[in-house]
């Protein structure tokens, strides 16, 4: 018997598309954020913006992590695996993020922030699909 995609994501209650665009809304917000907000207030960043990048990245990482297990997919275990498969995914994309990100402001003369905005709309497109089939996909 095949599941489709909406049957995999819909809860009991039928609001897990809901929580998912919430959290969704809130982790990019949150994503997009904090790296500029780190440029911005922290003077030494502004010139180490490779370390801001680092910064902001792993903050990221656990408000996300955290928000889409707890208030979306509301998983109970796998910890080990969920996580695995969650930081693979960023993995990449943020090694190719350290690449990307040097290239387009020092080749591409952008700004750092406006660099990171175009990148991260690329992470954002793909992610849904990533947790929706790999992380959690084992959420009822």
């Amino acid at each position: 018997m095949q599941i489709s995609l909406t049957d995999r994501m819909r809860d009991a209650s039928g609001r897990r598309p809901f929580r998912y665009l919430v959290a969704a809304g809130l982790n990019t917000l949150f994503g997009l954020a904090i790296y500029p907000v780190l440029l911005w207030t922290v003077p030494w960043l502004r010139v180490h913006y490779m370390v801001g990048l680092l910064i902001a990245q792993a903050v990221s990482l656990a408000f996300a992590y955290s928000s889409y297990k707890l208030g979306v997919f509301q998983t109970r275990g796998g910890f080990a695996r969920e996580l695995t498969a969650f930081l693979s995914f960023y993995g990449v994309n943020y090694a190719a993020n350290w690449i990307a990100l040097p290239a387009l402001v020092e080749f591409a003369h952008l700004s750092p922030i406006i660099a990171q905005l175009m990148f991260s709309a690329l992470i954002m497109i793909t992610s849904y699909f990533w947790h929706s089939k790999v992380t959690f996909r084992g959420a009822k």
